[in-house]
């Protein structure tokens, strides 16, 4: 019986797989259309509205903000091509579709933790775990960028807004750092320590093979994105209020970042995380409701639903790699 099962399978597989990725598609744009008409937050009639009002009588800013996110997408294509060219080469277009691809068919998973299989899946059988690693390097240097200034950002709102969104407390320190400890001491007392400490050693001597050269180039490039979509972020901030500076802003900027990178949310909610997160963030500027829940969605839009729409070109020609 199961080895007729398998026969089926087998006998089906491309055609099993090409449901599964126009079902990635299906779902990836109907979340986009959802998000845009049913919003609970902002109406999709006043967010046209608002778009009309900043927009219509000022193309060039438009221009500006696509062009902003234009960079910003070269950029992140640009990071992966000279990641992933560390253990195979790979074409500027072959980063590209990567990119998008595993972006779009990441959808339904917490924190978009499915591009990392998808990537893997673009190359041969013995690349994979390398490009896993590979594609998490990339991810925490982006981190730790979006770390670094939305500390900063925190610190300056807490200091001079009134705001209290960072609270220090040492029984709630001691309780995570206890809890640690003695999960760190249950795993050792299992066959799992072993396996773990296997894998540690693993990475860290792939981690070695890697240039300090190519881990700079990361940063770097994970440095120009972050100030790249922060200024995009102020520039659609001030067609909606001039009266708002860059300096007053920035760090509510800064710290809306770091929220949003460390809340764990499914991508299919993401819309709705940010918005509540913004006007959270937001509450003590000038900015009203309307405008923060407008920026984070033209935000969104740009760097997030558009590039799911073209990625979804790349899963409908997607093929496994083949280890041949």
């Amino acid at each position: 019986m199961q080895y007729q099962m398998y026969n089926i399978l087998t006998k089906y597989k491309r055609f099993l797989f090409l449901i599964a990725k126009m079902a990635v598609v299906v779902i990836a744009c109907y979340f986009i259309y959802k998000q845009l008409t049913k919003n609970q937050l902002l109406s999709f009639e006043l967010f046209k509205a608002q778009l009309a009002v900043v927009f219509n009588n000022n193309s060039w800013s438009l221009f500006i903000v696509l062009l902003l996110t234009t960079l910003n997408w070269l950029l992140e294509f640009f990071k992966w091509k000279g990641l992933a060219s560390s253990v195979y080469k790979t074409s500027f277009f072959g980063a590209i579709e990567q990119t998008l691809a595993s972006l779009t068919a990441s959808i339904v998973t917490p924190n978009r933790i499915g591009e990392y299989g998808v990537k893997a899946l673009y190359f041969k059988k013995g690349y994979r775990k390398k490009i896993i690693l590979l594609n998490l390097i990339g991810n925490l240097a982006q981190l730790a960028v979006t770390t670094i200034f939305g500390t900063i950002g925190m610190i300056v709102i807490n200091k001079n807004y009134a705001a209290q969104y960072l609270h220090f407390n040492p029984l709630k320190l001691i309780v995570i750092l206890g809890s640690c400890l003695v999960l760190y001491l249950l795993i050792r007392k299992t066959s799992y320590h072993s396996l773990m400490l296997s894998y540690f050693t693993k990475t860290k001597l792939f981690l070695k093979e890697i240039s300090k050269s190519t881990l700079v180039e990361t940063f770097l490039y994970s440095l120009s994105r972050y100030l790249i979509f922060s200024y995009q972020f102020f520039y659609i901030i001030h067609l909606f209020d001039p009266s708002i500076t860059y300096i007053t802003i920035i760090p509510y900027i800064f710290s809306f970042y770091i929220m949003v990178s460390i809340i764990p949310s499914l991508a299919i909610f993401d819309w709705a995380v940010k918005g509540s997160i913004a006007l959270f963030i937001f509450d003590t500027s000038t900015l009203n409701e309307l405008a923060i829940l407008s920026v984070t969605t033209i935000i969104w839009l740009l760097n997030f639903a558009i590039p799911i729409v073209l990625g979804s070109f790349f899963i409908l020609r997607f093929k496994i790699a083949k280890n041949t």
